[in-house]
């Protein structure tokens, strides 16, 4: 797991910057300066937004007593595709509207219930619930 953690950090800058420079050369250096800049605006603006409507749904749930888990799913979503956003490149501006737009986040939540549940199943992880 780390050594593929290290290949990722490592790889996809290096991609990133490829084709930053790739459509730099496509473009010119100042249009690919304002795409980069652009979609970290957006995409902050974006998942800020779509944050504050998952806490107060968060909060409503909770209101009811009930466990926010569809919610909290999306918190993560939108947390990851925020973190991915502000960092620059094309492919990360991807992934991060993807995971920040309610629409396709659903394919990513519908992956990570099925691999916790697959977790639970196996015994791999333990959720306590204390009252």
């Amino acid at each position: 797991m780390f050594f593929k953690l290290i290949l990722l950090f490592t790889i996809t800058p290096i991609i990133e910057l490829f084709i930053l420079i790739q459509l730099s050369k496509i473009t010119s250096v100042w249009t690919t300066i304002g795409i980069v800049l652009a979609t970290g605006i957006i995409g902050a603006y974006l998942a800020k937004s779509e944050g504050k409507l998952v806490l107060s749904r968060i909060r409503t749930e909770l209101n009811y007593g009930r466990i926010p888990g569809n919610e909290l799913l999306n918190g993560l979503c939108i947390l990851i595709g925020g973190a991915l956003l502000l960092t620059p490149g094309l492919i990360t501006d991807t992934l991060g509207f993807v995971l920040v737009i309610p629409g396709t986040r659903e394919i990513f939540k519908s992956i990570l219930k099925k691999k916790f549940k697959k977790m639970i199943e196996s015994g791999n992880i333990y959720f306590y619930f204390r009252r």
